[in-house]
């Protein structure tokens, strides 16, 4: 592609585009496992990963041959006519997670997800009072958004879903003072993404699990960026040994492809009402069949383990780095969040810039890395010491 060419494109996406987005200056044009390269052959090591979605690597060969042969097959049918993929991600799915999460909801991302959470939670409980964290983030549907903490997302809306109780993340007693008879349902990260990648306590979601059982209210644990493998373990609940009554994915579950889904315990699924709630391209077999690829790939690769080890290894590699700018490095697995003194935006930039490697914040002071699972070893090492530079030159 000539620069004139990517130039205008780049431009038309500017300008054309509603305006929400701030856009980097960069026209990006392929990817290959942790790799992107820009319309003019520059290659950039990417941190971002679709904000957790190329969990398995850009380009996964199994999602797009998975992808190619059901788009030549059926590419739309909605969930009143079952379709075989459909049925092979369900049973997919729920093979892979705890025995109690065994009826799904597929929906097209993660804050659907967790807008379908907040129905069934409230059809199971005849109840509408939610909890929440401080520093939460649940996406920017209506909903969605109420569970949401940063006032910058939710003033511009108000008024929103309610009640909703924002307590503080790792606070068990003020967790066991909000929960009450009125209660619906808790919903909580096990890691806080855009919140400042925050691991939560296991005495945190352990006491949700309990005080939400006593309660009568539901627990949803928001896995939309922690699952498939990011933390170290398949899904996040894993480290904590918790089980909600709901649990909500999304981001890496489709390989790539759009997809989000809603797990839950048959008794939640069955206080739905018939047609109390729906969605057109919710569970559509290309979906689906890109469903199935990343979660056997993901089985089969046991990239979990790869996340594992290299997370506490990178985050280490940060920690040496000798600047008076960092504050805390902080994470679970190979979701990692560098804290800092000051404002991040300019040192993601000048990654960015002089570096060729792309990162993003999770609130004012913190840098996030969400590199696909497959990165290797050396790669994250030329992420180390580009901070290095960035920070201290």
């Amino acid at each position: 592609m000539v620069k004139e060419d990517w130039r205008a494109l780049l431009e038309a996406e500017k300008t054309l585009d509603s305006g929400v987005f701030t856009k980097h200056d960069l026209l990006l044009v392929r990817g290959q496992g942790a790799r992107v390269w820009d319309a003019e052959g520059h290659e950039y090591l990417d941190c971002v990963g679709g904000y957790g979605v190329a969990n398995l690597g850009h380009g996964n060969p199994e999602v797009v041959e998975a992808v190619k042969r059901q788009a030549e097959t059926l590419l739309a049918m909605p969930q009143t006519l079952p379709t075989p993929t459909r049925g092979e991600f369900y049973r997919t799915l729920v093979s892979v997670l705890p025995p109690e999460l065994n009826r799904v909801f597929p929906t097209n991302s993660g804050t659907e997800a967790n807008e379908a959470a907040i129905k069934f939670a409230w059809a199971h409980t005849g109840r509408r009072k939610l909890v929440a964290a401080m520093r939460g983030f649940s996406g920017r549907t209506l909903g969605s958004l109420s569970l949401t903490w940063e006032p910058k997302y939710r003033e511009p809306f108000l008024p929103l879903l309610g009640p909703v109780e924002f307590i503080p993340y790792n606070d068990v007693e003020a967790l066991r003072r909000a929960v009450d008879e009125e209660t619906a349902a808790v919903l909580l990260e096990p890691v806080q993404g855009e919140g400042g990648v925050r691991p939560a306590t296991p005495e945190f979601l352990q006491a949700a699990r309990e005080v939400t059982r006593e309660k009568g209210a539901l627990l949803i644990l928001d896995e939309i960026q922690t699952g498939m493998g990011r933390t170290g373990r398949r899904f996040a609940l894993e480290h904590y040994g918790v089980v909600p009554d709901i649990l909500t994915l999304a981001k890496a579950l489709g390989g790539g492809v759009p997809l989000g889904t809603a797990v839950m315990r048959e008794e939640v699924a069955r206080s739905m009402p018939k047609g109390g709630h729906g969605t057109t391209f919710g569970g559509n077999p290309l979906a689906m069949a890109a469903g199935v690829a990343a979660l056997r790939y993901l089985e089969r690769t046991r990239l979990w383990e790869r996340a594992a080890e290299l997370g506490p290894w990178f985050m280490e590699r940060l920690r040496e780095i000798s600047s008076p700018r960092i504050r805390e490095v902080r994470g679970l697995g190979l979701m990692v969040g560098l804290e800092l003194k000051e404002k991040a935006a300019p040192y993601i930039q000048r990654l960015e810039r002089e570096h060729r490697v792309l990162v993003l914040q999770a609130g004012p002071t913190v840098i996030r890395f969400l590199p696909p699972l497959v990165i290797e070893k050396a790669d994250l090492e030329r992420v180390v010491e580009a901070v290095r530079a960035v920070l201290t030159q």
